[in-house]
């Protein structure tokens, strides 16, 4: 066992690295750059009960500090997942995580329902949609509804569930304490910013949404300062990502409380960067005689 090996509710990294969801695909693409088993795990692209083409018009805009979003949950389907994709994941010697999305109560449910006949270690349940039913709004903005989805998916769900925390909820650490309440495994944080961007030549937003996530060095002061809070308030695991882009940033959210990283917009840079992290984090807890990265978890 190495000094990078960590135990998150039950489930063994050999490191505690992982490529987020989002900006991995299903790590078959990474995986013809470099050995995708050297990571801790990968968490899937989004994935919805039904086929989604995604948004129209420009998905990507880079900042001067960051990336902007606004891919729109392309995605193949849940089946369409489980028949092209998932077994190439779980032949790999990693941990599966798997990104579940959707826009109803409904749709998360029938998702579960079908992930619970699927080899799967962790659902990352991502409460940042959009919810039809109630007029739009994110079913990650407010506690208690957010309350009804986590409770619902929770009573169903054979998997381990960790639910992946919105930086635009009213109040992120009490988000996180209801998921505990309810019975989640973990949270993982953060997600994108909301974030916009203006084309000035054409006098109209960049996006044809108008709004998009922010992501990249930009935010993770305050996502770290986000999984500081979190850690504190919460006996359940942390999984920390927001702007890591170093092995410095790693240990940062390490000693803030995290217990696994999602290394995300870095990547677009360094296809291979996540592999300079677990090197990174491996001579950091050499150097400082450090005999496991589990002695430096939420120190600060």
């Amino acid at each position: 066992m190495s000094r990078s090996n960590v135990n998150y509710s039950g489930i063994d990294f050999k490191n505690p690295v992982v490529l987020a969801s989002g900006t991995c695909g299903f790590g078959n693409v990474l995986d013809e750059i470099f050995p995708i088993e050297k990571l801790g795990g990968i968490s899937s692209k989004g994935i919805t009960l039904k086929e989604r083409a995604g948004n129209t018009g420009i998905r990507i805009w880079e900042t001067s500090s960051g990336l902007m979003n606004s891919v729109g949950l392309e995605n193949p389907s849940v089946d369409g997942f489980i028949d092209k994709y998932l077994d190439f994941i779980n032949n790999k010697d990693l941990v599966n995580i798997v990104n579940l999305s959707g826009h109803s109560v409904d749709d998360y449910l029938k998702g579960i329902e079908k992930l619970n006949h699927q080899e799967v270690d962790i659902v990352e349940l991502n409460i940042s949609c959009p919810n039809v039913k109630e007029g739009g709004m994110n079913f990650g903005i407010k506690t208690e509804v957010a309350r009804n989805l986590v409770r619902q998916v929770r009573s169903i769900c054979d998997h381990k569930l960790v639910i992946k925390l919105s930086p635009n909820a009213e109040d992120i650490v009490e988000l996180a304490k209801m998921c505990e309440e309810e019975g989640a495994d973990g949270v993982s944080l953060v997600n994108t910013f909301l974030a916009m961007a203006i084309d000035i030549r054409k006098k109209k937003p960049v996006f044809d949404n108008v709004y998009a996530g922010l992501s990249g060095p930009a935010i993770k002061p305050i996502a770290l300062r986000m999984v500081h809070q979190v850690s504190k308030a919460v006996d359940i695991p942390v999984m920390g990502m927001g702007g890591i882009s170093t092995w410095e940033d790693a240990i940062e959210f390490l000693m803030a409380g995290a217990k696994v990283l999602q290394i995300g917009t870095a990547t677009f840079k360094n296809p291979k960067i996540a592999l300079d992290i677990i090197d990174g984090i491996e001579k950091y807890l050499e150097d400082n005689n450090i005999d496991s990265v589990e002695d430096i978890i939420g120190i600060i």
